[in-house]
């Protein structure tokens, strides 16, 4: 089942015409979602962050579209997916049909659906660069439009060079994030993540986690340009994304990291997302 506008629908029944804006141009805009024990994980800042991004693409914000309503649309989905205590939920939201690059309403529609979510972090990780094209920095690429050309082509790359994962570089080639998620090294007691301006997605874990090393006295925090020299230099590094939490790199082509301070991290971020 999958929530279309608010009606409850079979996936099968789902009518997407041949006008469709996400379809034709990438005129969405998506969240994903962790609901766990009932629980949507960091609802607000999900919200939030939704809210932000509509903003930035001129897309009519309904004015029913509070964070309740919001968060009652994703439970209702949830409540008729097969039993479990985890879910995956994305939520789409994309301009109505018509038109061509101007389109003929600002006005929206959206597609809530979900998945059961079974996910054991892998204790081998590998990465590499993904050079073939760029991620343009610029404001544009914090928020997560439908358009996911890049991550697709990484991502059969990874396959093809037995990886799991890739790190994208804009065009400055330097480091913005990983396929999937934010990503952060670590180097003695200073933790660095790419700067938003780097084009790296506005990550609700990457804020998270910047919180939590905010306030550790041993740590420091440094959001700034960082090159794939550096990440082989790095002690440690790990990704970050709304659905995994943190997972630890343990290879970069032929270096290996430790993960003592990351697992530390991420104790620190389960406790942020029970009592959250």
């Amino acid at each position: 089942m999958v929530n279309f506008n608010g009606t409850l629908i079979s996936d099968n029944e789902v009518q997407i015409s041949t006008k469709n804006r996400a379809f034709k141009y990438g005129d969405a805009v998506f969240e994903t979602i962790k609901v766990l024990n009932g629980k949507v994980v960091f609802v607000e800042d999900h919200y939030f962050r939704l809210m932000a991004s509509m903003r930035m693409l001129r897309m009519k914000i309904p004015m029913e579209f509070t964070l309740e309503f919001l968060q009652d649309e994703i439970l209702k989905v949830v409540k008729e997916l097969p039993k479990s205590s985890t879910y995956r939920v994305r939520l789409t939201v994309f301009r109505k049909d018509g038109g061509l690059y101007t389109p003929v309403t600002n006005e929206i529609d959206y597609i809530i659906e979900g998945t059961p979510l079974e996910y054991t972090e892998k204790e081998v990780y590998r990465m590499d660069v993904f050079k073939d094209f760029y991620n343009y920095s610029g404001l544009l690429s914090t928020i997560k439009t439908t358009n996911r050309m890049l991550n697709t082509l990484a991502a059969v790359f990874a396959e093809e060079n037995d990886l799991d994962n890739c790190i994208l570089l804009n065009e400055r080639k330097g480091v913005v994030e990983s396929i999937n998620g934010n990503i952060f090294i670590i180097k003695g007691g200073v933790i660095k993540t790419p700067a938003l301006t780097e084009g790296c997605i506005k990550g609700i874990i990457r804020k998270k986690v910047i919180e939590i090393i905010e306030k550790h006295p041993e740590y420091t925090i440094e959001e700034t340009t960082i090159s794939p020299f550096e990440i082989q230099k790095a002690d440690e590094v790990f990704i970050t994304n709304a659905i995994v939490g943190i997972q630890s790199v343990t290879n970069y082509r032929k270096k290996e990291f430790s993960t003592e301070i990351t697992n530390k991290i991420k104790s620190s971020l389960k406790l942020a997302i029970v009592t959250s």
